[in-house]
């Protein structure tokens, strides 16, 4: 980058930067943004594929999820970069639909390069652009449909579509049926619903079919002494975040002993304030220890002997789950414990689970924090089944809390697009390009289902149109029998959340991208030069080291 002076010119970015400007730059853009959008088309709908992405040290993830592969693929260029921070708005606020997202933005600026080719400029493209958005989310509000949060059958249809063409059909009802009493059960008192109270434990081994819910705690840690009992029923639970053992004093302190007397009673001292924790912690009627430090091995001897089943550095995250499900309170000194604050769980039992121990805290009265297992026949099954289920969760629980949805498979985005392109005939001038523009857009929804279950797009968009058109609002895609049929009366059914937040997303990453134009590069900072290495050693940096070390 230079201007000149007299014929002079004078060089303002660093050697090595660069510089590219007007349509040059947006067709960049446009182009990595276009890109990243084609990287996750074909994973969409029940029939998309899956992708394996293997990263620098060898370790390999197969997913169908939108934002777990932008998120793996290493991705330099800076437009590429603002798509996958759509996909991880999606996933942060609704859990599903980050596909969705990402294409339609992809779509979008695919749309607007013919628009700036007409010499329709940028700023009258992001202006029909925002106009259309908002009207969009308008209209998605008017076909939302309102449901019960008790609606058990539709918040298992809910769960079911979000589980569609993740490795999870096999066994859909029987996942659905965990995740829709899970949320039911950790669903407060106001509507609200955090999903981070079920806790999503996956096992190697076994089938999909043995995955259960656990309506308490499964905590991945075992007893700390052999000689405490496996099993307690009925179990009296002290959730403790101070360590179990003698105390250390809190400045710095010598004791000076000199002689052996001295130091058998110091040590029996020792053993005497370790017994009376124990005693303190018997007295208040606990039989079940769950501790977020160490626990001392004399201390364990003891609480052996009590008959207290205990373990020891449990994560904070757990204890707080812990609490939740069991009524009882974090006490976070030795002093604080009483029996009125114990939780209470039916069951607390040492399970082998994979080939290894965990801890299962069972029939909680009610509780607000649960766990489910989850089984598959390999890691790769497993972890995709993990993330199914995270995104299930989350989208019965944006339900639970919304309490509308809308039906699914491109259903309302093909009656988007209709209302959107009556909307334009009525603003006229140039912007009305732009959102008819954003309008076709949106039909690479049910475009692409059509492409990923190997339908010719245009025709089932043209059938689409049609049912549309005579006010069938609810009808989608059904790619098994490849033709539009009531989406509402299948049980293809999306959280109205997803919808508005992936429109909104995807036309503020879109409008961003079109604003750009010019894109000014830095220079790489590279290593050191040879020059500044022999300054380095000349000023005592590496002087010391061996030649052969530089």
């Amino acid at each position: 980058m230079s201007a000149q002076l007299g014929g002079q010119p004078i060089l303002i970015l660093k050697e090595g930067g660069s510089r590219t400007r007007g349509r040059d730059a947006q067709s960049m853009n446009i182009a990595a943004a276009k890109a990243v959008a084609g990287a996750v088309r074909t994973t969409l709908g029940p029939k998309g594929m899956d992708k394996m992405l293997v990263d620098t040290i060898g370790d390999v993830v197969i997913t169908n999820d939108g934002v777990t592969i932008l998120k793996e693929m290493d991705i330099e260029h800076p437009a590429a970069k603002m798509m996958v921070e759509v996909a991880k708005t999606q996933d942060d606020e609704v859990g599903d639909g980050t596909t969705t997202a990402v294409v339609i933005a992809g779509e979008l600026l695919k749309k607007s390069e013919e628009l700036l080719e007409q010499d329709v400029h940028p700023t009258v493209i992001t202006l029909g652009y925002r106009q259309a958005a908002e009207k969009a989310q308008e209209l998605l509000k008017g076909i939302a449909v309102d449901v019960k949060a008790k609606d058990k059958e539709i918040l298992s249809k809910i769960a079911g579509t979000a589980m569609t063409g993740k490795n999870a059909e096999a066994s859909k009802d029987k996942l659905c049926d965990l995740i829709v009493r899970a949320i039911t059960l950790v669903a407060d008192a106001d509507g609200t619903v955090d999903t981070e109270n079920v806790k999503v434990e996956k096992r190697v081994g076994g089938a999909i079919e043995d995955s259960e819910i656990v309506e308490g705690m499964i905590i991945d840690k075992e007893r700390v002494h052999p000689g405490m009992p496996k099993t307690v029923k009925n179990a009296k639970i002290l959730l403790l975040n101070a360590a179990v053992e003698y105390k250390k004093t809190e400045v710095d302190a010598e004791i000076s002993i000199t002689s052996p007397d001295q130091l058998q009673m110091f040590l029996d001292e020792e053993e005497r304030m370790i017994k009376g924790i124990v005693e303190k912690i018997k007295a208040s009627g606990a039989n079940v220890l769950f501790c977020q430090k160490g626990i001392d091995d004399i201390a364990q001897h003891y609480l052996a002997k009590a008959g207290i089943f205990a373990t020891r550095r449990v994560k904070k995250s757990d204890m707080e789950k812990l609490a939740r499900a069991t009524g009882g309170a974090l006490i976070s000194s030795i002093d604080a414990i009483s029996g009125d604050e114990l939780g209470i769980a039916g069951l607390v039992e040492e399970r082998k689970v994979g080939g290894e121990e965990m801890i299962f805290v069972e029939k909680c009265k009610n509780p607000k924090a649960v766990s489910i297992i989850i089984k598959g026949g390999t890691e790769h099954v497993v972890d995709e089944l993990g993330r199914a289920l995270e995104d299930a969760l989350r989208v019965v629980g944006v339900v639970v809390e919304d309490k509308k949805v809308v039906a699914g498979g491109g259903a309302p985005e093909v009656e988007l697009s209709l209302r959107l392109r009556e909307y334009a005939a009525t603003q006229g001038g140039r912007i009305q390009l732009a959102i008819e523009a954003f309008a076709s857009a949106l039909e690479i929804i049910p475009r692409t289902l059509a492409e990923n279950a190997g339908l010719d797009p245009i025709d089932k968009l043209v059938e689409l149109r049609a049912a549309h058109e005579k006010g069938k609002k609810t009808f989608g895609l059904d790619v098994f029998k490849g033709e539009p049929v009531d989406m509402w009366k299948e049980g293809v059914v999306e959280p109205l959340r997803v919808k508005t937040q992936a429109i909104a997303s995807a036309a503020e990453a879109a409008v961003m991208i079109l604003r750009i134009d010019d894109v000014i590069a830095s220079a790489r900072s590279a290593g050191p030069s040879p020059e500044e290495m022999a300054a380095m050693g000349g000023m005592g940096g590496m002087g010391g080291m061996p030649p052969g070390m530089m």
